[in-house]
């Protein structure tokens, strides 16, 4: 009896507690109060650095899974209001911001391609002319992106609303789905590589993005006057670049396991035999992708808002029985998308409103202050750059920083149009390094195709390369073409 109780007392325990992983939710818990009670820095408001401390420690929770992403975001959100660090108004005003619904839309729209076939169709269409290999799809959907980029001022509406639903529907084909544990097979490659497209074409045209324009009149301010044609004309050579190099880059960090496929655009064209002419479903999910892709290329002109449009095109999905109520409340993706993004995007823009922003901008002037331009500029652009982690929206990065960093790098010495260049550029490229850096990234994540650790490693390995190949070759490029 006795050696059996001296065996049990080496047995490794296995409390409930344990499989609950206690020792990482008492680190998120002890740099939630850690940060919680350290006093302020020296000319910032406690609320911001209380709200800094709520926002790093979800953020890190995140990080180490510890439960799902929506589950964190009402956590955060209780937390926020029962400490008096927001108001409820405060705490969920996102929850009303039509970049949030636009999103939420986008999954839905993508759902009406998939159930009418008509994504089928699209993607078999891509298989027969640039099917042979999985890279021909990539340069497919790459080429798609760069030709509409132009004309789609939300880059949310050009990549989660017309290319997601084609590459869901790609991988579909291709059986590589979540569902079917074989999303490494080719599904995983296309949704991080064309979420990475999105990115790289909203910093190619001024239009591409809404973001961009804010820039341009934040740089007239400055003295500085960017035209559109100047702004094409200085990115498409880093742009054209980026774009080349990627799918072959993502191909070696993250390999999907069907890489040659000879037979598929035979395939694809028996497929297409078989589905015969368009059915009427189809007809109108055509027609209303093409109203939406009208909308929101004309949508400027027209003052109509991207969301109004998507909201149209949900609208007409709905009255002629497309898309049923049902398949709206079981998009369960969708809804925990807009969750859980609202809440990150609220904490960003009251971080902003409550100075934490500004504050930042200032220490960083006192850094750089007496260092060379170039050395300057470097260390501003990376600070700028990667500061995105704490922002889930571009154009409140852009609002809240664009212009002082510029003013602060301009102060060291930096050429003025090099300086506005560099900042712009890096404004769009800085969203791709999370899975909430702009609105077309939680669609691309929530499909759930790649891991919240491979998003973040990607994304932080090409962020270098897309960083390298735009202060290079784009410094060389706009001296050559005499911007600076």
């Amino acid at each position: 009896m006795a050696n059996s109780n001296a065996v049990s007392l080496h047995k490794p325990r296995t409390s409930y507690l344990t499989r609950l992983k206690v020792p990482n939710y008492l680190w998120v818990l002890g740099l939630l109060l850690f940060l919680w009670f350290t006093p302020a820095p020296a000319g910032l408001e406690l609320k911001a650095w209380h709200l800094f401390a709520v926002f790093v420690s979800t953020i890190v929770a995140i990080i180490m899974n510890l439960l799902p992403m929506g589950a964190l975001s009402i956590i955060a959100l209780a937390i926020c209001g029962i400490t008096d660090t927001l108001s409820i108004k405060q705490a969920l005003s996102a929850f009303s911001n039509n970049v949030m619904w636009l999103i939420l839309i986008a999954f839905l729209l993508a759902r009406g391609f998939i159930k009418t076939g008509l994504g089928t169709r699209i993607a078999y269409y891509f298989v027969l002319h640039m099917g042979k290999s999985t890279l021909g799809l990539a340069y497919g959907l790459i080429t798609t992106e760069f030709l509409l980029a132009p004309f789609t001022p939300s880059n949310t509406a050009r990549g989660a609303g017309i290319v997601y639903p084609i590459v869901s529907s790609l991988a579909e084909e291709y059986q590589s789905t979540p569902k079917q544990k074989t999303e490494r097979k080719i599904g995983s490659y296309l949704m991080k590589l064309a979420y990475q497209t999105n990115v790289i074409t909203s910093a190619m045209f001024l239009t591409a993005t809404a973001g961009n324009p804010l820039i341009t009149n934040i740089a007239t301010k400055l003295g500085y006057d960017i035209s559109w044609t100047t702004w094409a004309i200085a990115a498409i050579i880093p742009g054209v670049i980026n774009l080349a190099l990627l799918p072959w880059i993502l191909f070696i960090l993250y390999p999907p396991q069907l890489k040659l496929t000879p037979e598929a655009p035979q395939f694809a064209r028996q497929k297409l035999a078989q589905m015969g002419p368009l059915t009427k479903q189809e007809w109108v999910m055509l027609g209303t992708f093409g109203l939406l892709l009208t909308l929101w290329v004309l949508g400027t002109y027209l003052s109509i808002d991207a969301t109004v449009a998507a909201l149209v095109g949900l609208s007409l999905l709905l009255v002629t029985k497309v898309l049923t109520w049902d398949d709206i409340l079981k998009e369960q993706n969708a809804w925990h998308t807009f969750i859980w993004l609202s809440t990150l995007l609220m904490m960003s823009t009251y971080l902003a409103e409550f100075g934490m922003i500004n504050w930042f901008s200032e220490n960083v002037q006192a850094w750089v202050g007496s260092l060379h331009w170039l050395v300057a500029l470097c260390i501003i652009g990376s600070v700028y750059f990667y500061s995105h982690y704490a922002f889930a929206s571009m154009t409140a990065h852009i609002s809240s920083m664009y212009g002082a960093f510029a003013v602060v790098a301009i102060a060291a010495g930096a050429p003025p149009m090099l300086v506005i260049l560099a900042l712009a550029f890096l404004s769009s490229l800085c969203a791709g390094i999370t899975h909430y850096g702009t609105g077309s990234a939680p669609v691309y994540f929530g499909a759930e195709y790649i891991t919240l650790k491979d998003w973040w490693r990607l994304g932080a390995i090409i962020s270098i390369m897309n960083i390298t190949i735009w202060m290079l070759a784009g410094s060389f490029w706009w001296k050559f073409i005499g911007l600076w």
